[in-house]
């Protein structure tokens, strides 16, 4: 969770049993230290984590380089199962994955693979559930259940990981080579914990996954005091804001957190992140039929926006069950790309990738 600081505002999620340790939730140090106090040499961790983080295997009959007993008590202890698999379902022939997965507490939360010619991303969750209470989102409708661990999150990355070099993906075997934090949950509310598995699916391999910093993507619907926090965290992730309106006023509505920081301070910390980082904001808009497509509302945008280091992406609303909402009609949506073109902003209309299984933006529940 976030430190907080004076006048900060925090996000606990239920007290609940904690998931067990995890070679994921250690950095390099920890995991010798952890290796040690089972009173194992310390080299052991790097053999693990080479398994873990560069063979894909938490197997301990795959570890021939350990003796069998070794293998078998560093498994039990550093490599304990985080997330059994309950149903999968795809879409785009084969190529979109949605996962459920149950946790050691019977928790449930949703992962989602997307394989595109040139890449394959990952779509992680942060929280089960989310504390945002966004009205249009099936998250956020759910509400908070808890934080996930390190761990948790990380194993999200390695199982699609697996899946893909096992050729079990539509497309043959392959990698997964960028890391979304757009799945179940608010991350900069679970600040440690995706602090860890950040550094986890970034760290050169064997300590970690190896994927470019550049890769991954956090999101936020506008915490600004861990925006602020993780522009001094010197990575060069890019950071989402999940914006939704320029104003304030239905802002309030859509994104209830902005009655605590308003669109301009979210705004002013997101650029002092580009400014910081050297990195392009994201923009994501959900363009919500008659709510905020307006044109009126895409020029004020477009001026809040112009002159700064942003791209912008409309996300046609995806359904989700029991709204009142839907997406904005093709027209209207043209002609927000055009007034925001306009104003030298650029942006993309993202597609709907996984909207057939639940699987896109906002629509992640984890129901079975």
């Amino acid at each position: 969770m976030m430190s907080p600081t004076p006048g900060e505002l925090t996000f606990v999620a239920p007290r609940r049993a904690k998931p067990p340790r995890h070679l994921a939730d250690l950095d390099p140090a920890g995991r010798r230290a952890a290796v040690a106090e089972l009173g194992e040499k310390p080299f052991r961790a790097d053999q693990l984590s080479r398994h873990y983080f560069s063979r894909l295997t938490n197997d301990p009959a795959e570890m021939t380089d350990l003796p069998a007993p070794v293998r078998d008590r560093l498994t039990s202890e550093l490599l304990p199962t985080l997330l059994t698999p309950v149903r999968e379902q795809t879409a785009d022939s084969g190529r979109t994955l949605k996962a459920l997965w149950k946790a050691f507490d019977g928790t449930l939360i949703e992962s989602v693979l997307m394989r595109y010619p040139d890449r394959v991303t990952m779509c992680v969750s942060s929280q089960a559930g989310c504390g945002m209470n966004c009205p249009f989102c099936a998250t956020g409708q759910a509400g908070l259940t808890r934080n996930l661990s390190t761990g948790e999150i990380v194993e999200q990355v390695t199982a699609g990981a697996r899946a893909l070099a096992r050729g079990e993906v539509a497309g043959g075997p392959g990698r997964v080579s960028n890391v979304v934090f757009m799945g179940m949950g608010e991350p900069l509310a679970n600040y440690k914990a995706v602090l860890g598995a950040v550094r986890r699916i970034t760290d050169p391999a064997p300590g970690g996954l190896g994927i470019s910093q550049r890769s991954v993507t956090v999101s936020t619907v506008g915490l600004v005091p861990a925006i602020q926090k993780l522009a001094a965290e010197e990575l060069s992730v890019r950071l989402a804001v999940s914006l939704h309106a320029p104003d304030d006023e239905l802002r309030d509505e859509l994104v209830p957190i902005n009655t605590r920081w308003k669109v301009r301070e979210v705004l002013d910390a997101a650029w002092s992140y580009a400014d910081t980082t050297g990195r392009r904001v994201s923009i994501e808009y959900a363009m919500i039929k008659d709510i905020n497509d307006q044109a009126w509302r895409a020029d004020l945008l477009g001026k809040l926006l112009r002159g700064h280091l942003v791209h912008v992406n409309l996300i046609p609303l995806n359904p989700t069950p029991g709204s009142k909402w839907t997406a904005s009609r093709p027209q209207d949506e043209k002609e927000f790309v055009a007034r925001l073109e306009a104003h030298g902003v650029p942006v993309t209309v993202r597609d709907t990738r996984g909207s057939e299984i639940d699987g896109a933006c906002g629509q992640l529940a984890a129901a079975t």
